[in-house]
């Protein structure tokens, strides 16, 4: 891949900074990695399989490198991050994007289940957290976190153990917000709705133009829509939203449907209560 300019930013943006993109081999987190290449920062994209990892940060090219390990562990945590301040001498930011879940009924969610979505989701977040903030941005007094939720917020049908996880995760967030804050840390969340990646066009058709459906912009986020909005993370603005939770959603949060809904509108738009002109009918008191 050669790496094109951002269609957002203005070119350097990001020149100097360092960050670590877990999960970053493929569909989120590769976009994610490609858009703040473009925008000159250092990358490097962590997660279990070299091989991807590899494969991924040759198509990237300059300014994107890997490390393969495991962030559920500490040590695993640990040794990423390591790996970037020796690559970079320095760390700027963490993007929490590695998460993981499968449908499931509430009721025949498994104990192992539910400890493996939790260990990943949770667990990872907090070892990756911890890490970065210990050997790398703590010491420097400056830095940023950006651990991944999801949206809908309203309830998750078949997802009740990622629902419960991503809930903890922006806990977390604005816990590490207000304690780490002293020591120049910024740390925000990113709620994702329905987003266009590859492992959702692995589905049937009709499932993801369903999904389409169901959000009232009438579409599916693009993984580059996501790139941008970590990229803006990235800058000096992101320092400001600490302790929020940013939704990149198309209204999903706000409204399941598309927006007006067909039996409430007429002629296309939401009828308004008639109300009589200025000045007609009974006066009130003065």
């Amino acid at each position: 891949m050669t790496v094109k300019p951002s269609r957002v930013f203005a070119p350097g943006l990001l020149d100097g900074q360092a960050a670590i993109v877990t999960g970053g081999g493929t569909n989120l987190g590769k976009a994610a990695a490609v858009e703040l290449t473009r925008c000159g920062a250092s990358v490097v994209i962590a997660g279990r399989r070299q091989a991807v990892l590899a494969e991924t940060a040759a198509e990237i090219g300059e300014g994107c490198s890997f490390a393969a390990a495991d962030i559920r562990e500490r040590s695993g945590a640990e040794a990423i991050v390591a790996a970037a301040l020796e690559r970079h001498g320095r760390l700027d930011l963490l993007l929490n994007n590695a998460g993981g879940q499968y449908f499931a009924a509430a009721e025949a969610i498994t104990a192992k289940g539910w400890r493996a979505v939790q260990r990943l989701n949770v667990g990872g977040t907090m070892a990756m957290s911890q890490a970065a903030y210990e050997l790398a941005m703590r010491p420097r007094g400056a830095g940023t976190i950006v651990n991944v939720t999801v949206s809908p917020h309203h309830g998750m049908p078949a997802m009740a153990h990622t629902g419960a996880a991503r809930a903890a995760v922006e806990s977390i967030t604005r816990e590490q917000a207000e304690r780490w804050a002293p020591d120049g840390i910024a740390v925000v969340a990113v709620a994702l709705g329905r987003l266009a990646t590859e492992s959702l066009r692995k589905y049937p058709a009709e499932l993801w133009r369903r999904a389409a459906r169901g959000v009232p912009m009438q579409r599916l986020g693009e993984v580059e829509e996501y790139g941008w909005l970590v990229a803006l993370l990235a800058t000096p603005l992101g320092r400001a939203l600490s302790g929020s939770v940013v939704t990149l959603d198309g209204g999903l949060d706000n409204w399941p449907g598309p927006w007006p809904p067909e039996e409430l509108t007429s002629d296309g738009e939401v009828p308004t209560e008639q109300r009589r002109p200025s000045g007609a009918g009974s006066r009130g008191s003065d």
